[in-house]
């Protein structure tokens, strides 16, 4: 699968994560209390300790809810900034199992590797602003202007606005056949 970089204001995917986070735990919450109600309801005992069944019904709440996002809720359009976020940090995380096969590519000036690092520095810059995370974000402008510098030395396209999983597979091979 193909992931590209989208633009979003900050600000905005903030908003639409923090309301579909709150979704997510209300729809949680009522099926955990519905769950553990019925249980006990069903199977309790009067001035028993139904703790076991308690826990039961928050554990089918949390797998009904589990089923439901990955199902349902994440195709629905107020989950497509959360189910972004997530794509994204998936992504880069997919970059970052194989960094050090990607930081010996772009030693060897490969431009898969390059690539790589320049999706890299792209989608981690936009995954600090989106979060908000500021501190981090000097360092890495810093290392993404000299690889940007690099790249265009080297005659490559600094816009880097998608993965493709054929340059994992291939810097993987690369560092393999040596």
């Amino acid at each position: 699968m193909i992931f590209e970089i989208k633009q979003f204001d900050p600000q905005a995917y903030r908003q639409q994560t923090r309301r579909s986070t709150f979704i997510i735990a209300l729809i949680f919450l009522l099926l955990a209390m519905t769950f553990s109600a019925l249980a006990v309801e069903l199977f309790g005992v009067a001035d028993g300790d139904n703790f076991w069944l308690n826990l039961s019904g928050v554990l089918a709440g949390l797998m009904v809810t589990a089923t439901l996002l990955r199902y349902k809720l994440s195709k629905q359009p107020w989950m497509a900034a959360a189910v972004y976020g997530w794509q994204l940090k998936r992504s880069l995380m997919r970059v970052t199992n194989v960094m050090h096969h990607v930081d010996a590519g772009v030693a060897l000036n490969n431009p898969d590797a390059l690539k790589l690092l320049r999706f890299y520095h792209l989608g981690l810059t936009q995954m600090h602003q989106l979060d908000g995370n500021s501190s981090d974000h000097s360092q890495t402008t810093q290392d993404s202007q000299r690889h940007k510098a690099s790249m265009e030395a080297l005659g490559l396209d600094t816009e880097q606005c998608r993965l493709d999983p054929a340059w994992l597979v291939a810097v993987k091979n690369i560092q393999t056949s040596k």
